[in-house]
């Protein structure tokens, strides 16, 4: 076989080993190896690659970034701020037309900004969310679909995980996608909002729950609410302001925020020493994880480039004389359908490697590239058949006593008007770079 039937022979079992369940890092690994190994016809070769280049995968410095942004996480939801960002959302935005699901796409959007990780957003809103819009006349499908829609915004709106993997992958700088990230998952809030203020419109009883959120929007104190947004407003501004201005790098911006909320936690009186030691277990867990994927991730890269399928991708591309707009139409339809039945990070691993060599010969900016994929990829997780935030939202819901009373289904169709809205997002963004570029 030459090095491009083995390169292509190397993706198809890569997909296929996940789609049956094999542990993602492991499936990189594996099939990195054994492709290197054929091409170079020398095991003991592909076995030293391996070992260098996960070497130089987790000693970046720049990779520092995730272990400081999941302690800050952990931290955080200690401190009970998610929680707070939710009653805070409620009292300003629960007198619109389906105030509580606008106040839980903006609650969704604080908490991403503090702690970049769509599924403890999904669990907690579920918890917080979904009963209080059942009991003030919501319709069940829109109350489980805010929730499991409005998740996306934690891997768009910075930190996020999954832009620390993707800059990796592309060697792309992690403050520029934190940057670039800004603007469209404010236009996604946005798009969400106004989806729920039409969806709403339908719904004469949630009209009426505006009126009652109106009455009782009273007794709310002016000093409690102020107490719950300064912890949350000077951690942000520490963090996203002090980056944006130019006062320290993304890593260094980790480092100053994981402090930050482990202050405040502290302040709270949120800490025991055995909470404190199991949120670095738990952190530790996390960052493994991170570890592993980034390493087989490094791995997989290398062998496409050894290979040859990125640089084939990229000839056969331009003698057909293809433009970037058709080529970046294709990668969104590839990544929407890997989405359907993968995870995020498996999606971006599979997909990222093979078309970025490919737009970066044509030219186009990769952190215009990856905001579009940090989108498309979490539209996958809301999608059938195996979107993992509807089965999150199940679970947590079964553990309520909620789940004889909404389906999966139901979840599924609640959350179709918000795939809807990002993809509408996506293609902005595909014919307006400069929404993502705009602080580059």
């Amino acid at each position: 076989m030459s090095p491009l039937e083995i390169g292509l022979t190397g993706f198809a079992a890569l997909t296929l080993l996940i789609y049956l369940g094999m542990h993602i890092s492991t499936s990189l690994l594996l099939v990195s190896f054994v492709g290197i190994a054929l091409i170079r016809d020398n095991w003991a070769l592909a076995g030293q690659m391996l070992g260098q280049t996960a070497t130089d995968a987790v000693t970046e410095y720049e990779f520092g970034t995730a272990p400081l942004f999941v302690l800050m996480g952990f931290m955080v939801m200690a401190a009970g701020m998610g929680r707070d960002s939710y009653t805070v959302a409620e009292r300003m935005f629960g007198r619109l037309r389906g105030g509580i699901g606008q106040a839980t796409v903006v609650g969704n959007a604080i908490f991403s900004a503090v702690t970049g990780v769509s599924i403890a957003a999904v669990v907690m809103f579920t918890r917080m969310a979904v009963p209080e819009m059942l009991r003030r006349g919501y319709p069940e499908r829109l109350a489980v679909g805010v929730v499991a829609g409005s998740a996306m915004l934690g891997m768009l709106i910075p930190p996020s995980v999954l832009m620390i993997i993707y800059a990796v992958i592309t060697e792309t700088s992690i403050g520029d996608m934190y940057n670039a990230g800004l603007i469209p998952g404010l236009i996604l809030s946005l798009a969400f909002m106004v989806t729920i203020w039409v969806v709403a419109g339908r719904y004469p009883g949630i009209r009426l729950a505006s009126e009652a959120i109106r009455r009782e929007g009273g007794d709310a104190s002016g000093a409690g609410l102020v107490r719950m947004v300064l912890p949350i407003a000077a951690l942000i501004a520490l963090v996203l302001g002090g980056m944006y201005a130019g006062l320290f790098t993304a890593t260094e911006a980790g480092a100053v925020g994981a402090a930050g909320a482990t202050v405040i936690a502290l302040l709270r009186r949120a800490l025991t020493p055995r909470s404190f030691w199991q949120i670095l277990i738990d952190t530790g867990y996390v960052t493994a994880s991170i570890v592993l994927i980034i390493a087989s991730a490094a791995m997989f890269t290398r062998f496409l480039a050894i290979s040859g399928l990125p640089s084939y991708m990229s000839q056969w591309i331009a003698a057909h004389q293809y433009t970037l707009l058709s080529v970046m139409l294709v990668y969104i339809a590839i990544v929407l359908l890997l989405g359907t039945a993968l995870d995020s990070v498996s999606t971006v691993l599979i997909a990222v490697p093979v078309f970025a060599p490919v737009f970066k010969d044509m030219g186009a900016d990769l952190v215009w590239v990856g905001i579009i994929t940090m989108i498309t990829v979490e539209i996958g997780i809301i999608t059938p058949p195996l979107g993992i935030s509807p089965f999150i939202v199940k679970s947590t819901l079964d553990a309520q006593g909620l789940g004889q009373r909404i389906s999966l289904r139901d979840i599924y169709l609640g959350s179709l008007p918000f795939a809807a809205a990002a993809l509408v997002v996506v293609g902005l963004i595909v014919v307006w770079p400069g929404l993502a570029l705009w602080f580059k």
